[in-house]
This record gives C-alpha cells, structure tokens and sequence, in this order.
C-alpha cells in the first residue's frame, strides 16, 4: 500500500480566517475518499495545496514519484467546433478507435461523440471530461463537487465508472447518496484540522455526534463537580480548621478541565415558514403545454405537452427528469416567470407562492444590505433575533450581515434569497435546486425544514438524499410531458438504476451503432407524437380509473370476507376476489405497455 500524497503541518490563512491549522493528511493508492467540511472551511484549498497550484504558508505537500493525478476540471476545455472525439484525442493523444472505447463507458457514441462537444448540455460535457480523464490512466483522481447540475443517470454513471475504477479519489461533495455509493472512507476539514474516519460518511456523521453528545454528558458532570468544590472552598477556606481541606479541594478544582466540543459553527437550525395547514387543491393543471414564446429569431418553443396533474394543500412534489427535458421550464410555468404556451394552469384559493430559482435571486435589489432584505422580506413580527439566526443559518455573519447586495457572489445571493424565503408567509415554496450552494449539515436542516413545514412545497433537486428525504410525490418529466410516477423516490431511483444497468449489459454485448441521434439542442426537446400517442395516452388514463375502481372493489369485498360467518358466502366472495385480482393484473399489465409507449 504506497502512499500517494502526504501532507505534513500545513498551515494556511485567509486575513483573519484559519483554514490549515497543523494539518496532517495521507492517502494511499486503493482508498476513495470522501471530503466534508462546512462551507469556506478550506476543502477548495486544500485541493489547489495538493495539485500544486496554491502555496503553504507552513509546512509540505509530498508526491509519491509514481502519483498520477486526474482533476475534474471545472473551466471549459474545449476548443470552437471540435467534436467530443477530437477533444479526447487532442487532451490524450490517444488514438481514435481508444478514444471511442473509454468514451462508451459513459454512453458517449453516435453525433454525441462526433458532433460539437459545445452543443452538449453540462452533463454530457461532464461525461466527456470524465472519459479524458480515464484516457490519462491517473493513480488518483479529484473531484471537486462533480455531482453539481448533473442529472441523475450522470450522477449513476458517475458512481459507476468510480466503484469500477480500482485506484484512489479524493471527492469532495455536500451530496451524502453520492459519497455513501462511492467512498469507504471520510475525511473533515474542521477548524483548521484533518480528520480521518475509516468509514463511508453515515458512520462518520453518528460517531462524530456520538463523540459530541458524550463530551457534552462528560463537561456537564464536571461542571457539577467545579460547582461542588467552589461551594466547598468558599465555605471553608477563611476556616483555620477546614483550610487545608479547602487547599486541597482547589487544587482538584484546577485540574478539572471541560473538554471543548469541536464544532466550526453553532449546529444549524432552519425554521420553516409558518402558515397554517389547509387542506384541498393546490394546483390543476389540465393539457399544459410549456416552453418558450416565439422570438424574432423563430417561432415558439414547446419542450413539453399534454401535462395533465392535480396537487394537494401538504404535499412535497419532486419534479424529476434528465437534464434537457424541461423541469425548470416547469417551474417557471407554474410561477408564472414563463407564460403557458398551450392549456390551462390554476391555483387554489388563498395560495401564496415563494419562489427559490437563478431567475430570482439574480434580481435581488442591489442597494438593499443582507440585513435590509431579509427585514424586508420576513413576515411581520419577526425578531432581529431571528433574523440573525436565519442569516447564520445561511452562512451570513458577523459582518457580513451589512454587505450590499451588489458585492455578493452568486452562491451568497442564492443563500440570501433561501433566507428571505424561509422568513416570509409564503404557503406553497417552488424551489429549483435549493441544495446548491450549501453544505451537508445545511442540506440536512433545510431537509428536516421541509419536514416540518406546513405548507406545500414543490422542487427539483439532484440531490438524492435531500429528495429522499423530502418527496411525498413524484413527476416525471419525460419524452415531451410531465406526468405522475407512481411509487415512491427510493421505486424511481431503482427504476433508473434498472435501465442503466441494462444499457451497461446491451452495450458489453453487441457493438455500438455507427450513429446515434443527435443530441438536443439546449432549450429544446425533439419529439414524434402521432395520433396513436394521443389514443394511447387516453387509454392510459381510462386504465387508471379502472384499476381505481377494481382496487376499491377488491377492499370492499375484503372486508366483508373478514366479518362474514356464513361459509358458503365467505367462500363465494373470496372466487370474487380472486377474480377481481385477474382482471386487476391484466389491466397493470396493460397500464405499463401502455406508459412505455406514451
């Protein structure tokens, strides 16, 4: 087991803000390692401190002489008009037909490979930047936040190509599913200090509250114990008689000493918005198409139609898709930032809508400081307390509670928009990827927010635990529509992974094809609909009140069979069950022919 990198003793600051305090770090040649810290802890200069392109102020980053690392770049490579296949060739000065076959690896073939890599959505690029790294045969590879805007089939190819990748990593993300599938050991950066835990991140998250909790109970004990022996000293030490008692009790009392609970921040609490909980219709959708109105370049852009969805006052609704389908299109729609392009869209009654997306808060007004906006946007009665703790929960502190909106970063007015949201009155939230931009233990407590939150919320994300945790409902967004999943998260994760898996087997089996079809053009999904979609889709929707009312037969007659005495009876109602059963299968059976071909 060779040791690839070693860090000795590093020491780095930013003005006041220690980021490297005494660091000491190893990695070896066949360990993935996943990389936390609370945002601004330094995780990003650590990697520059480990390529080389960032100087310690103290201490040395060592080399093995056979490392051989591969980086995730996050800047845009590619040259005008090259294709993904001459990109690879020119970064490896591999040949073609090796390009092709690493390229395969991550379904890239056809006019994906061979037509313009500029023309490719972010996930794709990724994917071709992924293969030039495999092409440069790394011992370690870095990854800095790769599952950021990638769909989920990119993110379960990702994982992967790394569980297949027999040598080292080092990734950092805030995504907990990701890091769990990928990683079998932790690392933290926290208050300057390296820690390694020689487990995926779920045992490295309850050891380290475990340890928390354990010296919270250990301080607590012996704060008890410093107040028995001050009162003691106190009472007895003006006492010739008891002095040297009292002497000797002070000399306890000072070796007694509370251990300091390593936290970089106080634990992040986010309330949600309080509204109360209404019951009913919250959005109707009927024959929604959605897309983009006609410019003086070309006519309208419909990406999806024939939407047809009906949400209740309570439920978390998770919009899912690949990238490209029109998910954020959706949401626009629906917060009325996009006109409809066909069909009809409602509200209920008494809706107040917040709103969390890049259209949003990159139009925060920017004379307002971070403490005006969120004055401004928080319901009335709202303490400066509670401002405060908002705007740390968010990562605005200290000073920074007074920058101008106009010096904020995108990821800080993203932050300050969530802040803003969560203060407000709104009852239903449409949140386009609201874990961008924050750490996991953020990510979590917006998560348990959710949770307790009372209103409706309605969100993309491609954070896969968040989603987990969050979603009570699910809609695809697919193939031109958007229409309801019916099972749970963890059923359509399983569902994705299914095919993937099987397109892997596909693939090992025959040759790829010599062309696919051309990737999407961005804004834009390419779509056949004839008139046996639009039958087959009426069908679809006959089937499922069908099988509605099969089901409810099937429990009626169920819970006559428990009570009835008479065998002859009971007997008759359980052939009409089991008939019942029949014709239910039959029906699912053609419900799922019917929702492939739709």
């Amino acid at each position: 087991m060779a040791v690839l990198i070693q860090v000795r003793d590093a020491h780095k600051r930013y003005g006041d803000q220690i980021l490297l305090d005494g660091a000491e770090l190893s990695l070896v040649d066949d360990v993935k390692v996943g990389f936390i810290g609370r945002n601004g802890a330094g995780k990003s200069t650590l990697l520059r401190a480990l390529l080389g392109n960032e100087e310690l102020e103290k201490g040395e980053v060592i080399h093995h002489p056979s490392l051989r690392i591969g980086y995730l770049r996050q800047h845009d490579p590619f040259n005008a008009g090259e294709s993904a296949l001459d990109f690879l060739m020119r970064d490896s000065g591999e040949p073609d037909w090796r390009c092709g076959e690493v390229a395969g690896q991550f379904e890239l073939k056809g006019a994906y490979l061979e037509g313009p890599v500029k023309e490719l959505s972010g996930g794709w690029q990724t994917r071709v930047k992924l293969a030039a790294l495999l092409l440069h045969d790394p011992n370690l590879l870095m990854l800095d936040e790769p599952t950021n805007f990638l769909d989920l089939r990119t993110q379960i190819l990702l994982e992967h190509f790394l569980r297949s990748f027999k040598q080292a990593a080092l990734i950092v993300s805030h995504d907990r599913a990701f890091l769990k599938a990928t990683c079998s050991q932790t690392l933290e950066l926290s208050r300057g200090k390296l820690t390694m835990y020689p487990g995926k991140i779920d045992g490295f998250l309850e050891y380290r509250e475990e340890r928390r909790e354990h010296d919270r109970r250990v301080n607590s004990t012996v704060q008890a114990k410093q107040k028995q022996l001050q009162r003691f000293i106190e009472k007895n030490r003006a006492s010739a008689a008891t002095a040297s008692q009292a002497r000797s009790k002070a000399k306890q009392l000072e070796k007694l000493q509370t251990t300091e609970i390593e936290v970089d921040e106080p634990t992040v609490y986010i309330r949600p918005p309080r509204v109360e909980p209404r019951s009913g219709t919250v959005l109707r959708c009927e024959n929604l198409a959605i897309g983009y109105p006609a410019s003086k370049e070309g006519d309208a852009v419909t990406i999806a139609d024939n939407i047809n969805f009906e949400l209740e006052h309570g439920q978390r609704v998770a919009i899912v898709g690949d990238n490209g389908q029109g998910k954020t299109t959706l949401l626009r729609t629906i917060v009325h930032s996009l006109d409809p392009v066909d069909g009809l869209m409602k509200w209920g009654y008494g809706v107040e809508v917040g709103t969390y997306a890049q259209h949003v808060y990159t139009s925060l007004d920017e004379k307002q400081t971070v403490i005006e906006n969120l004055e401004y946007n928080s319901m009335a009665g709202t303490t400066r307390q509670e401002l405060l703790a908002m705007a740390g929960a968010l990562l605005f502190r200290d000073e920074h509670i007074n920058k101008k909106v106009k010096v904020l970063s995108g990821g800080e007015r993203a932050r300050l928009c969530m802040a803003g949201l969560l203060l407000g009155t709104a009852n239903v939230l449409v949140l386009d990827e609201p874990g961008n931009h924050l750490d996991v233990e953020t990510v979590e407590a917006l998560a348990e927010a959710m949770d307790l939150y009372k209103g409706t919320v309605i969100f993309t994300s491609h954070d896969r635990h968040f989603v987990g945790r969050v979603a009570t409902r699910v809609i695809e967004v697919r193939d031109g529509t958007a229409k309801t999943y019916f099972g749970d998260y963890d059923s359509y994760l399983k569902t994705v992974e299914d095919e993937i898996d099987e397109g892997e087997r596909q693939r090992g089996k025959v040759p790829p094809p010599a062309a696919a079809e051309a990737p999407k053009a961005k804004g834009e999904v390419h779509r056949e609909r004839g008139k046996d979609g639009r039958k087959a889709e009426k069908e679809l929707k006959n089937l499922e009140k069908k099988i509605a009312k099969l089901d409810d037969e099937k429990k009626e007659l169920s819970k006559k069979m428990l009570t009835e005495t008479n065998p002859e009876k009971a007997m008759k109602q359980h052939e009409e069950i089991e008939k019942l059963n029949a014709e239910l299968a039959e029906c699912e059976e053609k419900w799922l022919e019917l929702s492939d071909f739709s």
